[in-house]
């Protein structure tokens, strides 16, 4: 993707994520919805996975930065403290902390707030896209499982991951969590 289809990209699914979400009536966005893949006892709400999307946007935001500034393992969670590569299990094990870290420290805040942190980081992305070349967001990301691996679609993926939590929103609220 070159420069302009991914701000493109990213506004307009910015713009479907804050109507979508906001169209949701005040106690659906606070209810429980979805078991936390970390802790079993613990669930999501449709706001927490609206702050989860932020946080998954500023991680690969300082991927891209780390990567930008030579550091050789930026991804950082794909390999062992000895550096060996990790299974897939310890990687998932990894996110899920973290996502679950990045959801409950932003829990208390409202809806509004919430809206507000994701603001903050997409103007870091777009920062962040704005300070790269073309040839940096033709790059590939060593490591990277996301897109097509290369940096302009580590950063454009951030458009589509909002759809795939509104499906797992959307299923949730048709069932009750335990």
């Amino acid at each position: 993707m070159n420069r302009h289809e991914i701000e493109i990209k990213l506004n307009q699914e910015r713009a479907w994520t804050l109507e979508t979400w906001a169209s949701l009536p005040p106690d659906e966005l606070t209810r429980s919805i979805t078991a936390s893949k970390h802790d079993p006892e613990a669930s999501w709400t449709a706001k927490d996975h609206l702050a989860h999307l932020a946080g998954i946007e500023a991680a690969f935001n300082g991927i891209i930065r780390r990567y930008i500034a030579g550091d050789p393992n930026p991804i950082g969670i794909m390999k062992n403290p000895d550096g060996s590569q990790a299974s897939r299990e310890e990687v998932m094990t990894r996110v899920h902390a973290m996502n679950e870290a990045w959801v409950q420290k932003h829990r208390d805040k409202s809806f509004s707030e919430v809206v507000a942190l994701g603001q903050k980081i997409r103007g870091e992305t777009f920062a962040l896209l704005a300070e790269l070349t073309d040839a940096q967001l033709a790059e590939t990301l060593p490591g990277a499982p996301w897109a097509d691996g290369t940096i302009g679609g580590v950063i454009a993926v951030n458009g589509d991951h909002a759809r795939q939590h509104h499906g797992w929103v959307t299923r949730g609220m048709s069932q009750e969590v335990a």
